[in-house]
C-alpha cells in the first residue's frame, strides 16, 4: 500500500508541477507575443512614408502576421524544452558518471558529433525557410494590391491577369514549402538514428568491458544502459528543437530587420514648441531628390500668415513634394523650411502636425463612424463641436441623412459615400481639427460640376483667417489667391495675384486658356 499511494503521490507531483510549468509559460509567450506586435506596428506607424514607397505593403503585413506566427511556433512553443530536457541530461549524465567515467565519456564523445551533423542540416532549413516567408510576403502583396485596386483590375477585365500572377506565386510558395518541411521532416529519423547509433556504440564498447575485460559486471552495465537510454528522449526533443529554430531564424531576421529600420526623419533631441503661426511660413534656398533625380532645386517661397498662396503647374512639377515637406513626411535634401525663423527640424513632430491641416485630392476616411472619422485630429472633440464643423464643410445635412446620423459606418475607406460626401468629411475633419497652417492637394480635382461648389463653398470657409498653401488642378478654384505661384521642373517661373499673371501672358495665362478651351 505504501509503494501505491508513494507512486500515485509522484506521479500527481510531476502532473501538477508539469501543468504549472504550462501555465505560467502560456502568460511568458503570449506576452512576448503581445509585445512584438505592439512594437511592429509603433514601429510601422512611426517610419517615415518614404520607407513604404520602396517597400510592398504586403510584405510588411506578412513581417507583421506570418513572420511573428512562425517565432511564435519556433522559439515560444518550445521555451519549455530548452529549460527542462537539458536538466534531465544533466542529472543524468551526473548519476551516469558516478557510475563509469569510461562509459560516460564514451557517449559524451557522440554528442558533438551529432551537434554538428544537425547544424549542417539545420542551416539548409534556415535558407529554405526564408524563401518561404519572402513568398508568402509577394502573394499578401498582391492580394493587398488587387483589392486596393479590383474596380480598375474589373474594369479591364484583367482577372485572370491577376490570378495567374497570384497562382504563380503560391506555386513557388508550395515548392519551397514542401522543400522545407521535408528537410525538417529529417529531424525526427535522423536524431533517431543517431540515438541508435549511440546505443549501438555503447553495447558493443560496454559489452567488451563486461565479457572481454571484465572490468565492469553486467548488473552496472544494464543500470548505465537504462541511463543512457534515457537520455535519448530528451536528446531526441533537443534535436527537433533545434530544427525549428533553424527554420524560425529566417522569420525572426526579417522581424529584426524591421524593428531595426532607421527612421530617417529624425526627433530633435530638445524640440520647440509653436502654438500657432504668428509671422510666415519660409522655403528658404530649399532643394529635395528622390534617389537621383532632383525634384526641388534652390526653391524660395515666403507664405504670410492669413494669405493663401497657390501652387500651379504640370504633374511632376514640384507641387506635392512641398505639401509633404513641409509636413516633414520627408526631409529636405539642401536648404531649410521654417516657421517663425524656426526650422521645422527642431520642432517637435507632434506639434508641428497639430498646427498643419491637410485636405487631399483623395478624400482618406476609414472603415468607422462619421464621429470617429470626423474626431480624427481631435479624440476629444464635442458633438457640438463635430455638428459645427459639419455645418461649415456643408456636410451636416447628408450627415442626418444617412441611417444612423453621425453614427453611421461609413464603410472600407469611405466606400458608402459620395465622391462629393467624402470630400466634404475630410474638410469637415481638418475644420474641427482647428490648423493655422492649411494645405489643400488638389481638393476638388476629382468631382463633377455639382460637387464641386459645394466642396468649394467649404474649402472657401475653411480658409476664412487661415495661412493656405493650395494645390491646383482647376485654376478657376484659386483666382482670389493672394498669391499664385507657377512651378515646373522643381523651380518657380512666374509669380502673383490673377490679374498680374494673365496681364504677363505668360505660363499662367496659357494654362487658364487652356481650361477654357
Amino acid at each position: 500500500m505504501l509503494s501505491i499511494g508513494l507512486i500515485l503521490i509522484l506521479f500527481f507531483l510531476k502532473n501538477l508541477f508539469n501543468y504549472f510549468a504550462l501555465f505560467f509559460i502560456t502568460f511568458l509567450r503570449n506576452g512576448i507575443l503581445e509585445d512584438l506586435r505592439n512594437d511592429l506596428f509603433q514601429k510601422i506607424i512611426d517610419l517615415p512614408i518614404a520607407f513604404f514607397s520602396e517597400k510592398k505593403k504586403g510584405d510588411t503585413i506578412a513581417r507583421m502576421t506570418a513572420d511573428v506566427l512562425e517565432i511564435q511556433h519556433s522559439f515560444l512553443s518550445i521555451l519549455e524544452v530548452f529549460i527542462r530536457e537539458p536538466l534531465t541530461i544533466v542529472f543524468t549524465l551526473i548519476l551516469m558518471f558516478n557510475i563509469d567515467v569510461n562509459l560516460s565519456l564514451f557517449v559524451l564523445l557522440f554528442i558533438p558529433i551529432s551537434g554538428l551533423i544537425i547544424s549542417t542540416i539545420g542551416k539548409a532549413l534556415k535558407r529554405k525557410s526564408d524563401r518561404v516567408q519572402k513568398e508568402q510576403g509577394e502573394f499578401l502583396s498582391i492580394i493587398e494590391e488587387t483589392l486596393g485596386g479590383l474596380t480598375i483590375v474589373k474594369a479591364f477585365f484583367a482577372e485572370n491577369q491577376f490570378y495567374q500572377k497570384f497562382a504563380a506565386s503560391t506555386n513557388r510558395f508550395y515548392h519551397f514549402n514542401n522543400t522545407l518541411i521535408n528537410r525538417q521532416n529529417l529531424a525526427s529519423p535522423m536524431s533517431e538514428f543517431l540515438g541508435i547509433g549511440v546505443i549501438g556504440g555503447l553495447l558493443w564498447f560496454g559489452g567488451k568491458m563486461v565479457l572481454v575485460d571484465q572490468s565492469l559486471s553486467g548488473t552496472v552495465f544494464l543500470s548505465f544502459m537504462l541511463l543512457a537510454y534515457n537520455i535519448l528522449t530528451p536528446a531526441k526533443a533537443i534535436s527537433k528543437a533545434t530544427y525549428t529554430i533553424k527554420k524560425g531564424d529566417a522569420a525572426a531576421e526579417r522581424v529584426i530587420e524591421l524593428l531595426e529600420t532607421e527612421n530617417s526623419i529624425k526627433e530633435s533631441s530638445s524640440p520647440q514648441q509653436l502654438d500657432e503661426l504668428t509671422q510666415s511660413v519660409n522655403f528658404t534656398k530649399v532643394g529635395f531628390s528622390y534617389g537621383d533625380h532632383a525634384l526641388l532645386e534652390n526653391f524660395n517661397l515666403s507664405l504670410k500668415k492669413g494669405k493663401t498662396i497657390a501652387l500651379v503647374g504640370e504633374s511632376g512639377s514640384g507641387k506635392t513634394t512641398l505639401a509633404k515637406l513641409l509636413n516633414r513626411f520627408y526631409d529636405v535634401t539642401s536648404g531649410e523650411i521654417t516657421i517663425d525663423g524656426i526650422n521645422i527640424k527642431n520642432i517637435a513632430k507632434e506639434n508641428l502636425r497639430q498646427l498643419i491641416g491637410v485636405v487631399t485630392q483623395e478624400a482618406i476616411l476609414f472603415n468607422d463612424t462619421v464621429a470617429n472619422n470626423l474626431c480624427l485630429g481631435k479624440p476629444n472633440a464635442s458633438k457640438e463641436e463635430m455638428i459645427s464643423a459639419a455645418k461649415i464643410a456643408n456636410a451636416h445635412d447628408f450627415i442626418m441623412e444617412l441611417p444612423n446620423g453621425y453614427q453611421t459606418n461609413i464603410g472600407d475607406g469611405g466606400g458608402k459615400l459620395s465622391g462629393g460626401q467624402k470630400q466634404r468629411l475630410s474638410i469637415a475633419r481638418a475644420i474641427l481639427k482647428n490648423p493655422t497652417i492649411l494645405i489643400l492637394d488638389e481638393a476638388t480635382s476629382a468631382l463633377d460640376s455639382g460637387s464641386e461648389n459645394l466642396v468649394q463653398q467649404a474649402l472657401e470657409k475653411l480658409m476664412q483667417d487661415r495661412t493656405s498653401l493650395v494645390i491646383a488642378h482647376r485654376l478657376s478654384t484659386i483666382q482670389r489667391a493672394d498669391s499664385i505661384v507657377v512651378m515646373d521642373k522643381g523651380k518657380i517661373v512666374e509669380q502673383g495675384n490673377h490679374q498680374q499673371l494673365m496681364q504677363a501672358e505668360g505660363a499662367y495665362a496659357s494654362l487658364v486658356k487652356l481650361q477654357r478651351l
